[in-house]
């Protein structure tokens, strides 16, 4: 096949549908690959990103900003991941506002506000408040709705797709991949529309899909689930390690409510079926999980929140997550406030993503969709009110601002992913307030987290383990602000694929606090620079870990982007 250039490629158009690629070493199989590519078009870049969520969106525009060709795949037709499609506003430290995070991230949320400011009716109150939080939700200090985050990294890219420098393929999800030896060759991916195939080839690629999706296609190296004591040594692993055992994931939703309005939906078909089911974990579950009372995530004591969406008072699930504060904005713009439902009553327990049949995860996401609509029901029809009546009829499901027809999100929002086994694993003893004092002998208001000398940023969160899949209930435990560890981001044997999303070197315990969303932007952002890098001095990336004058260079480099890699020393 004659070897087209990257502007050529790009004004071929669709592409035409081909076979799946399979990996042989017979030569009737090899006869049968080339046949097969030369009916499929090819694209090449300087590096393919396959995932358009947070840290793929972070990892491309590092890139690109270093001047790289970039192609980036996306499952759905929303990039943002989380944040956009998984319909969740940010999950972030208390220091957010003055430090902590990539000087890209903090565009990012400034720019959030700016659209706000520019594009919405907001009170004068609201419009000169600094610190902005259109929904002024408890979780988070910029809650908002996903269609601005949206807006905002659309406005990010549109330079880049402009000049052909990003090529973006929506709806495209890869499937196969060609790998000789320890290097990925090519990187099949097929539209999830019209069932054509095409093939992407670069010196490096990104895997920022939500479930490492790549990993096994590529075969690097991967663990899932829980690891085991004896593996890790952490404080909280389990006695014996379960690859089955993993996180809940999630399929949240966002509602308003109009007061003197029904909105009642149809009763969902597994009704019945949720609003009896009591999960089974250890330490036990107060009782149903279509209730208002649920595990306290730090001491498993039952808790009883309270759901009113009429009125503003404490410990009211309404305000949890809420995404748009109707008193932020003029007098009737909207109807009801907006409140996004991502609760311990919506995870989903009774099976995992990872390690199961494509059928069967399938049927785990819409029987988590029917949890989500049993809630919803459940909140319309059932939930105790104060006045002593039960349901909220007024409800509405708001699939408008998750861009759905079913009134949910887009895609599940995920925990847990597969993750590289990494030239560096970080573990609970590195990050974990108890652990690292008992790991280290000190006191554990005075001890700090792991000094990582190849740290390529920072973040800060409890370690943060939903209720899994194995029969745990929450593993909730004091981190300490830490650094990330470019051995994190470096598999093992593989040379030139980088994980950018929950996929690095950690643990099933240690992900619970890597996961979130300003550390998924710096592990994705820090991943694009590591290529860029690797690509201007002609080294493999591990060889920039390896030699203190190239990885003080680079680190340097990063710092000059505005990638923090230390805390300040003595505020902790």
């Amino acid at each position: 096949m004659k070897r087209r250039n990257f502007l050529q490629v790009l004004a071929i158009g669709a592409a035409a549908a081909g076979p799946s690629l399979l990996i042989s070493n017979s030569v009737r199989a090899q006869q049968e690959r080339a046949a097969e590519k030369a009916a499929q078009k090819t694209f090449s870049a300087d590096v393919v990103i396959a995932g358009g969520g947070i840290g793929g969106c972070a990892a491309a525009l590092s890139a690109l900003r270093k001047n790289l060709r970039v192609i980036m795949t996306e499952e759905t037709d929303w990039i943002g991941g989380q944040i956009t499609q998984q319909g969740v506003p940010p999950d972030e430290h208390r220091w957010i506002e003055s430090l902590g995070c990539t000087r890209a991230y903090r565009e990012f949320r400034t720019a959030i506000r700016d659209y706000y400011r520019q594009y919405y009716p907001l009170t004068e109150t609201a419009r000169n408040r600094s610190n902005l939080n259109p929904g002024d939700g408890g979780v988070s200090k910029l809650c908002h709705e996903p269609r601005v985050a949206l807006a905002v990294l659309q406005n990010f890219f549109a330079p880049f797709l402009s000049t052909r420098q990003l090529v973006l393929l929506l709806e495209h999800k890869a499937f196969a991949a060609e790998v000789t030896g320890d290097k990925v060759r090519a990187l099949q991916v097929r539209s999830l529309r019209s069932g054509n195939e095409i093939s992407l080839e670069a010196p490096y690629y990104i895997d920022a899909t939500e479930l490492g999706d790549l990993l096994p296609l590529t075969k690097t190296e991967f663990v899932t689930g829980a690891e085991s004591q004896k593996q890790t040594g952490e404080l909280h692993a389990p006695e014996k390690s379960a690859p089955e055992n993993q996180q809940s994931f999630t399929v949240c939703f966002a509602m308003d409510h109009v007061s003197g309005e029904d909105h009642t939906i149809e009763k969902p078909s597994e009704y019945d079926f949720w609003k009896d089911f009591a999960p089974k974990l250890h330490p036990a579950w107060p009782g149903k999980l279509l209730s208002l009372t649920y595990s306290n995530p730090q001491n498993l004591e039952p808790r009883t929140m309270g759901f009113d969406p009429e009125h503003e008072s404490s410990g009211n699930l309404w305000t949890y997550r809420r995404l748009a504060n109707k008193s932020n904005f003029r007098p009737g713009t909207y109807r009801g406030d907006i409140s996004l439902v991502n609760w311990p009553q919506n995870d989903y327990l009774p099976g995992p993503l990872i390690g199961v049949s494509e059928a069967e995860a399938a049927k785990h996401i819409q029987r988590a969709k029917q949890l989500s609509l049993s809630l919803f029901y459940w909140l319309q029809t059932e939930v105790p009110r104060a006045d002593g009546k039960q349901g909220y009829p007024g409800l509405r499901l708001r699939g408008d601002i998750l861009g759905s027809e079913d009134g949910l999100a887009k895609y599940p929002y995920i925990r847990e992913a597969r993750r590289i086994k990494a030239v560096f694993t970080v573990l609970e003893q590195h990050i974990g307030s108890g652990a690292r004092a008992k790991f280290t002998g000190k006191n554990e208001k005075k001890v700090l987290a792991e000094n990582f000398p190849d740290s390529v940023g920072i973040g800060s969160y409890n370690i943060d383990l939903h209720p899994s899949t194995g029969g745990d209930n929450y593993i909730d435990v004091p981190s300490l602000p830490f650094q990330i560890p470019l051995g994190a981001l470096l598999p093992q044997r593989m040379e030139n694929l980088i994980p950018a999303s929950k996929n690095i070197g950690t643990t099933h315990i240690t992900n619970g606090c890597y996961r979130l969303h300003p550390v998924e932007w710096n592990i994705g952002e820090s991943a694009g620079l590591l290529i860029a890098y690797a690509l201007q001095k002609k080294i493999p990336p591990r060889a920039v870990r390896e030699n203190k004058t190239r990885l003080a260079e680079f680190q340097n480099e990063i710092r000059a982007q505005g990638v923090e890699t230390d805390w300040p020393k003595g505020q902790f």
